[in-house]
Protein backbone atom coordinates (compact mmCIF):
# COMPACT_ATOMS: atom_id res chain seq x y z
CA UNK A 1 0.00 0.00 0.00
CA UNK A 2 3.09 2.68 0.61
CA UNK A 3 4.07 2.12 -2.46
CA UNK A 4 0.96 2.05 -3.95
CA UNK A 5 -0.12 5.17 -2.44
CA UNK A 6 2.76 7.39 -3.90
CA UNK A 7 2.10 5.89 -6.75
CA UNK A 8 -1.27 7.30 -6.64
CA UNK A 9 0.02 10.62 -5.61
CA UNK A 10 1.95 11.19 -8.98
CA UNK A 11 -0.80 9.29 -10.94
CA UNK A 12 -3.58 12.01 -9.46
CA UNK A 13 -0.82 14.98 -10.45
CA UNK A 14 -0.09 13.77 -14.03
CA UNK A 15 -4.26 12.97 -14.73
CA UNK A 16 -4.98 16.21 -13.66
CA UNK A 17 -2.10 18.09 -15.98
CA UNK A 18 -3.22 16.19 -18.30
CA UNK A 19 -7.51 17.04 -17.82
CA UNK A 20 -6.33 20.29 -18.09
CA UNK A 21 -4.54 20.10 -21.13
CA UNK A 22 -7.01 18.58 -22.83
CA UNK A 23 -9.95 20.86 -21.87
CA UNK A 24 -7.39 24.21 -22.91
CA UNK A 25 -7.18 21.69 -26.40
CA UNK A 26 -10.70 21.30 -26.79
CA UNK A 27 -11.40 24.72 -25.71
CA UNK A 28 -8.80 26.66 -28.89
CA UNK A 29 -10.29 23.65 -31.31
CA UNK A 30 -13.76 25.45 -30.73
CA UNK A 31 -11.86 28.42 -31.35
CA UNK A 32 -9.75 27.40 -34.11
CA UNK A 33 -13.12 26.24 -36.12
CA UNK A 34 -14.49 29.84 -36.14
CA UNK A 35 -10.95 31.15 -36.90
CA UNK A 36 -11.07 33.27 -40.20
CA UNK A 37 -8.46 32.08 -42.81
CA UNK A 38 -5.88 34.65 -42.13
CA UNK A 39 -5.62 33.67 -38.42
CA UNK A 40 -6.16 29.97 -39.37
CA UNK A 41 -2.66 28.82 -40.27
CA UNK A 42 -1.41 30.60 -36.58
CA UNK A 43 -4.20 29.37 -34.68
CA UNK A 44 -3.69 25.74 -36.07
CA UNK A 45 0.31 25.77 -35.47
CA UNK A 46 -0.41 26.55 -31.99
CA UNK A 47 -2.60 23.92 -31.77
CA UNK A 48 -0.56 21.26 -33.43
CA UNK A 49 2.54 23.06 -30.64
CA UNK A 50 0.15 22.72 -27.57
CA UNK A 51 -1.31 18.77 -28.78
CA UNK A 52 2.48 18.05 -29.32
CA UNK A 53 3.69 18.88 -25.63
CA UNK A 54 0.62 17.25 -24.42
CA UNK A 55 1.47 14.06 -26.14
CA UNK A 56 4.91 14.39 -24.85
CA UNK A 57 3.74 14.20 -21.43
CA UNK A 58 1.68 11.12 -21.89
CA UNK A 59 4.30 9.31 -23.34
CA UNK A 60 6.07 10.20 -20.10
CA UNK A 61 3.46 9.15 -17.95
CA UNK A 62 2.66 6.17 -19.69
CA UNK A 63 6.85 5.37 -19.59
CA UNK A 64 6.82 5.47 -15.96
CA UNK A 65 3.07 4.32 -14.72
CA UNK A 66 4.35 0.71 -13.72
CA UNK A 67 8.05 2.29 -12.86
CA UNK A 68 8.74 2.48 -8.46
CA UNK A 69 8.73 5.66 -6.73
CA UNK A 70 12.19 7.31 -7.72
CA UNK A 71 11.63 6.91 -10.97
CA UNK A 72 7.98 8.67 -10.57
CA UNK A 73 10.17 11.76 -8.59
CA UNK A 74 12.54 11.68 -11.44
CA UNK A 75 9.62 11.72 -14.60
CA UNK A 76 7.34 14.03 -12.37
CA UNK A 77 10.41 16.82 -12.69
CA UNK A 78 10.35 15.84 -16.46
CA UNK A 79 6.64 16.32 -17.03
CA UNK A 80 6.73 19.32 -14.52
CA UNK A 81 8.85 20.96 -17.58
CA UNK A 82 6.60 19.85 -20.30
CA UNK A 83 3.46 21.41 -18.61
CA UNK A 84 5.30 24.66 -17.63
CA UNK A 85 5.92 24.79 -21.61
CA UNK A 86 2.14 24.29 -22.23
CA UNK A 87 1.34 26.98 -20.05
CA UNK A 88 3.71 29.06 -21.40
CA UNK A 89 2.45 28.28 -25.00
CA UNK A 90 -1.38 29.34 -23.71
CA UNK A 91 -0.12 32.31 -21.95
CA UNK A 92 2.00 33.89 -25.02
CA UNK A 93 -1.10 33.06 -27.11
CA UNK A 94 -3.45 35.34 -24.71
CA UNK A 95 -0.57 37.79 -24.40
CA UNK A 96 -0.18 37.50 -28.40
CA UNK A 97 -3.66 37.65 -29.05
CA UNK A 98 -5.22 41.03 -27.35
CA UNK A 99 -8.57 41.06 -25.88
CA UNK A 100 -9.62 37.95 -26.67
CA UNK A 101 -11.80 37.76 -23.42
CA UNK A 102 -14.33 35.56 -24.98
CA UNK A 103 -11.82 32.85 -25.49
CA UNK A 104 -10.03 33.70 -22.28
CA UNK A 105 -13.14 33.11 -20.34
CA UNK A 106 -14.06 29.89 -22.13
CA UNK A 107 -10.72 28.61 -21.57
CA UNK A 108 -10.70 29.37 -18.28
CA UNK A 109 -14.35 27.94 -17.63
CA UNK A 110 -12.91 24.76 -19.03
CA UNK A 111 -9.74 24.61 -17.14
CA UNK A 112 -11.79 25.43 -13.82
CA UNK A 113 -14.24 22.53 -14.81
CA UNK A 114 -11.27 20.42 -15.59
CA UNK A 115 -9.75 20.95 -12.05
CA UNK A 116 -12.88 20.73 -9.84
CA UNK A 117 -13.45 17.49 -11.69
CA UNK A 118 -9.47 16.28 -10.69
CA UNK A 119 -10.54 17.03 -7.21
CA UNK A 120 -13.34 15.25 -7.06
CA UNK A 121 -11.49 12.36 -8.64
CA UNK A 122 -8.76 12.03 -6.46
CA UNK A 123 -11.18 12.61 -3.05
CA UNK A 124 -13.24 9.23 -5.02
CA UNK A 125 -9.91 7.24 -5.08
CA UNK A 126 -8.91 7.80 -1.42
CA UNK A 127 -11.84 7.30 0.05
CA UNK A 128 -11.84 4.24 -1.87
CA UNK A 129 -8.80 2.89 -0.69
CA UNK A 130 -9.09 4.41 2.49
CA UNK A 131 -12.16 2.18 3.13
CA UNK A 132 -9.50 -0.66 2.83
CA UNK A 133 -7.02 0.61 5.36
CA UNK A 134 -7.42 -0.20 9.08
CA UNK A 135 -9.86 1.20 11.50
CA UNK A 136 -7.29 2.19 14.10
CA UNK A 137 -5.81 5.01 11.38
CA UNK A 138 -8.79 5.94 9.85
CA UNK A 139 -8.69 8.98 11.79
CA UNK A 140 -6.21 10.67 9.91
CA UNK A 141 -7.63 9.12 7.03
CA UNK A 142 -11.15 10.75 7.32
CA UNK A 143 -9.42 14.04 8.52
CA UNK A 144 -7.00 14.11 5.52
CA UNK A 145 -10.06 13.50 3.07
CA UNK A 146 -12.27 15.74 4.74
CA UNK A 147 -9.46 18.41 4.46
CA UNK A 148 -9.14 17.65 0.73
CA UNK A 149 -13.25 18.23 0.39
CA UNK A 150 -13.17 21.35 1.96
CA UNK A 151 -9.91 22.59 0.08
CA UNK A 152 -11.53 21.47 -3.22
CA UNK A 153 -15.19 22.96 -2.38
CA UNK A 154 -13.00 26.61 -1.23
CA UNK A 155 -10.99 25.95 -5.06
CA UNK A 156 -14.28 25.79 -6.87
CA UNK A 157 -16.23 28.77 -5.07
CA UNK A 158 -12.92 31.08 -5.67
CA UNK A 159 -12.75 29.65 -9.21
CA UNK A 160 -16.64 30.38 -9.85
CA UNK A 161 -16.50 33.63 -8.51
CA UNK A 162 -13.58 34.73 -11.25
CA UNK A 163 -16.31 32.89 -14.14
CA UNK A 164 -18.83 34.99 -13.22
CA UNK A 165 -16.57 37.96 -13.29
CA UNK A 166 -15.98 37.68 -16.33
CA UNK A 167 -13.40 40.59 -17.04
CA UNK A 168 -10.13 39.63 -15.51
CA UNK A 169 -7.32 39.41 -17.28
CA UNK A 170 -5.77 35.68 -18.20
CA UNK A 171 -2.46 36.68 -15.57
CA UNK A 172 -5.31 36.75 -12.86
CA UNK A 173 -7.21 33.62 -14.31
CA UNK A 174 -3.96 32.06 -14.59
CA UNK A 175 -2.96 32.75 -11.20
CA UNK A 176 -6.17 31.46 -9.84
CA UNK A 177 -5.81 28.31 -11.73
CA UNK A 178 -1.79 27.69 -10.41
CA UNK A 179 -3.09 28.57 -6.86
CA UNK A 180 -6.28 25.79 -7.52
CA UNK A 181 -3.48 23.71 -8.87
CA UNK A 182 -1.08 24.00 -5.92
CA UNK A 183 -3.49 23.77 -3.40
CA UNK A 184 -4.80 20.08 -5.13
CA UNK A 185 -0.94 18.87 -5.08
CA UNK A 186 -1.08 19.44 -1.22
CA UNK A 187 -3.85 17.88 -0.17
CA UNK A 188 -3.40 15.25 -2.87
CA UNK A 189 0.10 14.58 -0.97
CA UNK A 190 -1.64 14.81 2.05
CA UNK A 191 -4.23 12.47 1.83
CA UNK A 192 -2.20 9.47 0.32
CA UNK A 193 0.94 10.08 3.04
CA UNK A 194 -1.76 9.75 5.60
CA UNK A 195 -3.12 6.25 3.50
CA UNK A 196 0.81 5.34 3.54
CA UNK A 197 1.28 6.14 7.12
CA UNK A 198 -2.07 3.85 7.95
CA UNK A 199 -0.75 1.01 5.75
CA UNK A 200 2.77 1.52 7.77
CA UNK A 201 0.97 1.17 10.91
CA UNK A 202 -0.82 -1.84 9.61
CA UNK A 203 1.98 -4.06 8.78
Amino acid sequence: MSQQSSMHYYLNWAKERIDEMDAALASFEVKAGQAKAESKVRTDQFLSDLTQRRDEFQQLLKAKAQAGEAAWADAKADMEKQWNGFEAQVKAYFEGAGKELEQQQATFKDLAAAQAKAWREAADKIGEAASKVAAARTVDIDAALKQMKSDASEAEARLQKLKQAGSESWSVMSAALADSRKAFDQANKAAWDALKGAADTKS
